[in-house]
């Protein structure tokens, strides 16, 4: 059986540049991600004019999972191959991953996506999305699954910001925001838009609530495609494991598709959840149930 997962919408209130920058600082190995233990690249492009570069790497990765597992798969590492293209003209980042490990055996596939907020276009909005489908393991399918699934929810990583406090954005080679005569004075503009990274955000990698400013705007509820946004979950759901904001995200997109008509609030496909222990699809049969006897008596579910 295929495991799916799929993280709400998370919201850094930096431009677009920025964060990418802090994400180039992972390769080729980041100190404060101890199990990226390195990568090489495999292929890369870049356009003429720079907007576009697609660089493929592989990624050798120091999986948490025990010693025994370890030992009787008769490996240390874990590689992934990695493709990331990135588009600086739209201001977007796709990765898409897969092992390259044990694929005859477990293939893992993974999508994440940086763009930009659709409300304010200095901030930037991330997603990630998995599966995975194991075929074969020794009999230690179920500890696997488990394994891979939390590395896979472990999506916001500690890098290191020193340095950092203005990326420009993009911009096509035939325009040239500064001659030559006037450079120091385009460097002196440069540094008073200069975007100051306070302490506690490099500590935290540029994720969560540190990437808050005091001037900064409360984030907008509502993402597109009416996404879940995880600021919105915490604040109005609670605090949910990144696998239960998972079960909520995925029962609640399969409601979109297939029920016409009203969706129950989130709070309530919440609650159907909970009382399945975050079985998606034993909560997806008790809800269709109720969405049956909805029909029947208007206005019971979403009371």
């Amino acid at each position: 059986m295929v495991q799916k997962y799929q993280s709400p919408v998370r919201v850094y209130k930096y431009p677009f540049e920025l964060i990418m920058a802090a994400y180039e600082r992972r390769f080729p190995t980041c100190p404060l991600i101890p199990m990226f233990v390195g990568s090489d690249t495999v292929n890369e492009f870049k356009s003429e004019d720079g907007a576009i570069h697609v660089i493929e790497r592989r990624c050798k990765l120091d999986v948490d999972a025990p010693r025994l597992l370890k030992k009787i798969a008769g490996v240390d590492y874990v590689y992934f191959v990695q493709k990331n293209s990135l588009n600086s003209r739209e201001r977007t980042l796709h990765i898409e991953a897969h092992n390259e490990t044990f694929s005859n055996r477990v293939i893992i596939n993974e999508h994440c996506c940086y763009t930009v907020h659709p409300e304010n276009e200095d901030w930037t909005c991330f997603e990630q999305s998995a599966s995975l489908d194991i075929k074969s393991f020794f009999g230690f399918e179920s500890t696997v699954e488990k394994i891979a699934m939390k590395q896979y929810t472990s999506n916001i990583k500690k890098l290191e910001e020193e340095g950092i406090t203005f990326v420009p954005r993009w911009t096509p080679p035939s325009i040239t925001p500064c001659s030559e005569t006037s450079l120091s004075s385009c460097k002196k503009q440069a540094a008073s838009m200069a975007v100051v990274i306070p302490d506690a955000a490099l500590k935290e990698g540029l994720s969560g609530d540190a990437l808050s400013s005091p001037s900064a705007p409360e984030p907008v509820v509502g993402t597109p495609d009416d996404k879940l946004d995880a600021d919105y979950i915490k604040r109005y759901l609670g605090d949910l494991t990144p696998l239960q904001e998972s079960c909520l995200i995925r029962l609640r997109q399969w409601l979109q598709e297939t029920h016409k008509g009203k969706i129950p609030k989130d709070e309530h496909i919440l609650r159907f959840l909970r009382a399945r222990d975050f079985n998606i699809d034993k909560a997806r049969e008790i809800m269709c149930q109720s969405l049956t006897v909805e029909k029947a008596a208007p206005g019971r579910l979403h009371s």
